[in-house]
């Protein structure tokens, strides 16, 4: 069998599926096994995907994604993230500090939580009522909120970079350190975002806000479980004491502590997020060992590395691929969510992307960004979805869409950014080796 017959035959078929309605994880499944059971026989094909499946459900390094899971959860039941919104609201008195504190806080929420989703839930859910009390325009709000949750996929950890180099086999270490500069960038790009949009529509954005500033001890209790859970989860990886696992296992360990502790977690909301995490991690664990069987019949049949063969028998330029790849997610992306396109498109595009020249690393970091903008693209951007549900119906999806758009712009300006200027990625890494 053809490589290019087995390529479409799989991506044909995991249309069907998904068209007719199907999850992702059993599409791609069910799409892969015709091709499996041509390669070794019913019986051999059995015995190999139950121990694939096996595979990944006792991998140490995946272990990771649900202690990072959990530990998001925790924050999101807890008050350490409204705590850090009231605290980067009320310590700066400038007009627009809402919006301000709400890019700030998605940051720092982003720098111990590597979900989009739960970032724009977390901090959304505490600062969208406060800013539609002080006079936010309704657009301007709900923008900075859905976007504000994508700094949690780009500043590490982030689950999309933890998935990536698991499917790419590259440094995770690394690639969390090649994404803290890029995300810092955003965050400050989505600051002047919101001061120009003050500049040109005054009345979309309140006077500051005279709130009595927070108190030392308010500081603390804000600032503080952040500052730690951060440090432990940074310091941990990047100075070689600990393992990405081992990193999430300890920081897991002192989330709880802490939400407990100065956060008012109650029991009920320990439980919440134990549950919350086995059913995130239910969908998620089968999408992986379906991803799993996926590549192996890629691998199989050298799908990537015949695609790879293919596009430069073109004689493309490197900059031209990588247009189309970026392109190619940015519309894809309107129909999957993010952790599906990595297992399902990754193990095609990296080797056409090494291949082309490109240092995986700094392929990641473009790579994520991306991921970033489809969180935001209708139909399927989660975060729009997430934002519009929060403010129970009174800001329709269009104006979440549209107060979207400048904060997109941001995002497009970074890629361009990071193109130009590789060393925003790969500075970092370079000097930590």
């Amino acid at each position: 069998m053809e490589w290019y017959h087995v390529g479409l035959g799989l991506l044909a078929l995991l249309v069907v599926f998904i068209g007719i309605g199907l999850p992702i994880p059993f599409a791609l499944a069910l799409a892969s096994m015709p091709f499996l059971l041509h390669i070794q026989g019913w019986s051999t094909a059995l015995v190999s995907t139950e121990l694939k499946l096996w595979g990944v459900w006792i991998d140490y390094v995946l272990l990771a994604v649900p202690l990072f899971v959990f530990l998001g959860e925790l924050i999101g039941r807890s008050n350490i993230g409204a705590n850090l919104y009231q605290l980067m609201h009320r310590g700066v008195r400038v007009k627009g500090s809402a919006a301000y504190g709400s890019i700030a806080a998605c940051a720092g929420f982003g720098a111990v939580c590597g979900s989009s989703m739960v970032g724009s839930l977390t901090i959304g859910g505490v600062a969208l009522p406060e800013m539609t009390k002080l006079g936010y325009n309704k657009r301007l709000s709900s923008g900075v909120l859905a976007a504000g949750g994508t700094l949690s996929v780009l500043i590490p950890p982030s689950l999309i970079l933890l998935f990536y180099g698991i499917v790419t086999d590259t440094s995770i270490g690394e690639l969390f350190i090649a994404g803290v500069i890029p995300g810092l960038l955003l965050t400050l790009l989505f600051a002047v975002t919101v001061f120009i949009w003050g500049r040109m529509y005054p009345s979309h954005i309140p006077g500051a806000d005279n709130a009595p500033r927070p108190s030392v001890r308010e500081f603390l209790i804000a600032f503080g479980p952040i500052f730690l859970i951060g440090l432990v989860i940074t310091v941990s990886i990047y100075a070689g004491i600990a393992t990405p696992t081992e990193a999430a296992a300890v920081s897991a360990l002192l989330t709880t502590i802490l939400a407990f502790a100065v956060g008012g977690l109650t029991v009920r909301g320990f439980n919440e997020a134990l549950f919350a995490t086995m059913r995130t991690m239910g969908y998620l664990g089968l999408l992986l060992s379906a991803g799993i069987l996926f590549g192996f019949v890629l691998t199989y049949y050298r799908v990537p590395q015949e695609v790879s063969e293919l596009f430069l028998s073109y004689n493309l330029s490197p900059v031209m691929v990588l247009a189309m790849v970026i392109v190619f997610y940015v519309i894809l992306g309107m129909f999957l969510e993010p952790v599906s396109m990595t297992f399902i498109t990754l193990p095609t595009i990296y080797p056409l992307m090494q291949a082309a020249g490109y240092d995986l690393i700094w392929f990641g970091i473009v790579y994520t960004i991306t991921m970033e903008i489809a969180v935001l693209t209708p139909p399927v951007g989660l975060n729009l979805y997430v934002i519009q549900g929060i403010s129970r119906g009174t800001i329709p999806i269009g104006d979440v869409i549209k107060g979207c758009l400048p904060f997109l712009a941001c995002m497009v300006l970074l890629i361009a950014m990071v193109i130009a200027i590789p060393g925003i990625a790969l500075w970092l890494p370079s000097i930590m080796k």
